[in-house]
């Protein structure tokens, strides 16, 4: 399908916030233990929302996405993060161990196959998803688009989105003594890893901040006081992937294995000036992926806030409802 740029989503609003109509704790391993809800039609069309970070954890405002009486809306946080336990914690927590959870889900909550919609993070982690288990996804929404390569890592964590923000990337490499700025995600793995919990808080407030501060178009301050909690999560779960490669076999894996979305199809939303993943990426996927559609929104960033990506994706799904 071809790409465009046309709002198709212009003047959609989300929907009212709803409540579960259940959740629980779901025991994925000995050590990890998942918090799952489900809201909207219990006899719906089955969504599954795949967050992003690693580690942000899902919210009551992703449930506004979805026509509450159509859809069956599943939202879950991934291995510690949100409210799943043990928090911050990356023991056993790999991308592979996700893969694994989804389908535990899946399963336990009797679902044969659904719409998997996920952003930045998610969007990865949607894409493996769907390659490891093609049968179980009818339709792709993908926003924000990661393929966790080294060339996305070194976008973001090597200088060069610190060119269009020089303030905000100098505030984030000055924590790091200078022998040490070439290799931000090994100079902050040290600290976000180490015994002092009060260095812990102060680089994964940093951490977090830079991440924050690029996501939106409009806003590039970042905040003055991110929740501690919250802060070490997303840090130290989102550095421990990146450290990793994302626990990918090789560099850039999700192209390699295109071809087993042959049969899937997608759509991809994607903010025009996005800094933390920027468009090019999308552009990418799309064109070796046949069944998909690329929307881009003229004036939008990374942010699932954004009002232009916020109207699309809504508008994408009551299409597909």
């Amino acid at each position: 399908m071809r790409n465009s740029d046309s709002q198709i989503g212009a003047g959609r609003q989300l929907y009212p916030i709803i409540q579960p109509y259940f959740y629980q704790m779901l025991e994925v391993s000995d050590d990890h233990t998942l918090y799952v809800e489900e809201c909207g039609n219990p006899d719906g069309i089955p969504v599954v929302i795949l967050h992003g970070g690693p580690g942000g954890g899902c919210s009551p405002g992703m449930r506004r996405f979805f026509h509450p009486d159509v859809f069956r809306i599943i939202l879950f946080d991934q291995r510690g993060c949100g409210r799943s336990t043990p928090h911050a914690s990356v023991e056993d927590n790999t991308t592979w161990h996700l893969v694994d959870d989804i389908e535990r889900i899946r399963k336990h909550l009797g679902v044969e196959n659904w719409i998997v919609f996920g952003g930045s993070w998610g969007a990865t982690l949607s894409l493996v998803y769907a390659q490891a288990h093609p049968a179980r996804v009818r339709h792709l929404v993908l926003r924000g688009v990661f393929l966790m390569t080294q060339a996305e890592l070194d976008w973001f964590y090597g200088g060069g989105a610190g060119q269009f923000f020089p303030e905000e990337w100098e505030k984030f490499m000055e924590l790091l003594p200078a022998d040490e700025q070439h290799d931000i995600i090994g100079g902050y793995a040290k600290r976000l890893f180490g015994n002092d919990l009060s260095i812990q808080t102060s680089f994964a407030r940093a951490w977090t901040g830079w991440e924050t501060a690029l996501a939106s178009l409009e806003s590039h301050t970042s905040p003055v006081a991110v929740p501690a909690a919250y802060a070490c999560a997303f840090a130290r779960i989102e550095n421990h992937y990146f450290s990793n490669k994302g626990f990918l076999a090789v560099d850039d894996q999700i192209m390699r294995d295109i071809g087993m979305l042959k049969d899937i199809p997608g759509t991809i939303v994607q903010g025009r000036y996005d800094m933390i993943c920027p468009p090019n990426t999308a552009h990418r996927l799309h064109n070796a992926w046949p069944t998909s559609r690329l929307i881009m929104a003229p004036k939008a960033g990374h942010s699932l806030s954004e009002p232009q990506i916020t109207s699309t994706l809504v508008a994408v799904m009551d299409e597909l409802a």
